[in-house]
């Protein structure tokens, strides 16, 4: 079973040049066309689990469906990451539960909600990377606040929408994160952007000045999805009202990871490629009721998106030239300074 930590993923993937879709997983469907997509095309799985999806499905029932990913696909290897921890609480918990990698995300105070102080952020965040480092488990931080730059967030200062880049060189260096999640104009869900987004709306040149700074830490993009306008089209057309919106451009994201961004944040694509086959099979099969039927459909259409991304970001091939590094050794590899992060 090839669990492995992000920070060895990203490290494999900044030396090979290429960038790796980070998947939320609710459900077994979800899993599954994840994990069928990776071994398809020879792809690292990266599985993430928020705290949304351990409220809906508890935590020892996700659990197990990764240890049985981590059973049938031997030949992934495989990253388990906790997505915005609210507090170092909830992510010393994760690593209890086996995760291999913990976000961090002190841009907010404990409710989620509120803002929080940089000064909060490096204390709660240097927290968790000094004891889940001294466990092998790699840690993600966020710098600043994500809000679409069309519109200016929810009520957000705009200069918060843009993470700066001497405040991410000090930040890393204050708590040795291995990745940080920036702020460069995505937001979460659907509606990101009311036309389709170009340099104006997401703030590329930012996340060269910021890689430029801090060469060996791996940049995240959040909010991350595309909103597919084939499957907002079928939602729209079987009984859905989603109106009109757009995503993150998959050419942007893929000019992101040409500077530096090694993870990115996919949850909204999969549901809505799900709800669409979905509402699709209930309108052409008006006498099935057999929910293997539908899930099959739903599973089917998030696993064509699974597939894309993997290629498009170019993380397909690269499953079978990963050596997995254990926990363990990695707890070596930080102790022994090697894995400390390079400023420039």
């Amino acid at each position: 079973m090839a669990l492995i930590s992000l920070r060895q993923l990203l490290d494999h993937a900044a030396e090979h040049n290429y960038g790796v879709p980070s998947f939320n997983v609710n459900n077994l469907e979800q899993l599954q066309a994840i994990m069928d997509a990776a071994k398809e095309t020879d792809s690292p799985a990266l599985i993430q689990i928020s705290a949304g999806a351990r409220k809906y499905a508890g935590e020892p029932f996700l659990r197990h469906l990764v240890f049985a990913a981590l059973e049938s696909y031997p030949e992934i290897p495989i990253c388990v990451h906790q997505d915005h921890g609210a507090s170092p609480a909830v992510c010393f918990r994760s690593i209890q539960s086996g995760f291999s990698s913990v976000m961090m995300d002190g841009s907010l105070q404990e409710d989620a909600k509120t803002p929080a102080s940089y000064a909060y952020n490096v204390e709660v965040t240097a927290k968790v990377a000094e004891l889940a480092h001294a466990c092998g488990v790699s840690v993600e931080g966020e710098l600043g606040c994500l809000g679409s730059l069309e519109h200016g967030g929810s009520n957000l200062d705009h200069s918060m929408l843009l993470t700066d880049p001497e405040e991410a060189a000090d930040f890393v260096k204050k708590t040795k994160v291995d990745a940080l999640a920036i702020a460069i104009g995505t937001s979460h869900g659907a509606y990101k952007f009311t036309r389709p987004p170009t340099g104006d709306i997401l703030a590329i040149d930012r996340v060269k000045a910021i890689h430029a700074r801090i060469p060996n830490t791996h940049l995240v993009m959040h909010g991350s999805s595309s909103v597919p306008q084939e499957w907002l089209k079928i939602i729209n057309e079987f009984g859905g009202d989603m109106g009109e919106t757009y995503g993150v451009p998959v050419e942007e994201i893929v000019e992101g990871i040409k500077h530096g961004v090694r993870k990115v944040n996919i949850d909204t694509d999969l549901r809505m490629a799900s709800t669409g086959a979905m509402r699709k099979f209930f309108a052409e099969n008006k006498k099935e009721f057999d929910p293997r039927k539908f899930l099959t459909a739903a599973t089917k259409a998030m696993k064509q998106i699974c597939k894309d991304r993997y290629e498009a970001f170019g993380t397909a091939g690269n499953a079978s030239r990963i050596k997995p590094i254990s926990l363990a050794e990695m707890t070596e590899r930080y102790a022994r300074g090697e894995l400390d992060p390079v400023i420039k």
